[in-house]
C-alpha cells in the first residue's frame, strides 16, 4: 500500500550551471509542491501504513528551512534543480521515514520530478 502527503513552500533560486542567456540563470522564484509517498503493509490494528502526522512532523523542519529562502544558499543546494532538491529531501527524510518510497518535487503545475531513493537513476 502507498500513501502520500502533499506540501507547499515558496522559494527563490537560480541555476548557476546553465548558459547566461537561459531564463533559469536569473534569480526567480517558485511555489514548490512536494509529495512524499510512503509504502508498506497496512497495520491490522491501526488500519494505516503510517500516521499522516508522522509524515508532516518529519517534513516540517525541512519546509521551514526552505520556505521563503534562497535555495542556493542552503548547504547541498548550491545548484538547486528540482532533481537535486528531491535527492536533498530524501537524504534528510529517510532516517525519520524509513518507509519513504518517493519524493516528488514540482516547480509549477505540470513540471516536476520523482525520486525513488539511492537505487533509482539520478
Amino acid at each position: 500500500m502507498e500513501l502520500f502527503a502533499d506540501f507547499r513552500f515558496e522559494a527563490a533560486h537560480r541555476l548557476p550551471h546553465v548558459p547566461p542567456e537561459h531564463m533559469c540563470a536569473q534569480l526567480h522564484g517558485h511555489s514548490y509542491g512536494v509529495r512524499l509517498t510512503v509504502a508498506g503493509p497496512v497495520d491490522p490494528q491501526t488500519g494505516w501504513v503510517v500516521d499522516f502526522a508522522v509524515i508532516a512532523t518529519a517534513f516540517e523542519p525541512l519546509r521551514a528551512r526552505l520556505d521563503h529562502h534562497y535555495l542556493n544558499e542552503i548547504d547541498g543546494l548550491e545548484n538547486p534543480t528540482s532533481e537535486r532538491l528531491a535527492c536533498w529531501l530524501w537524504e534528510r527524510l529517510w532516517p525519520a521515514l524509513p518507509s519513504l518510497s518517493a519524493v516528488e518535487v514540482r516547480e509549477m503545475p505540470g513540471l516536476g520530478c520523482v525520486y525513488r531513493g539511492p537505487g533509482s537513476v539520478v
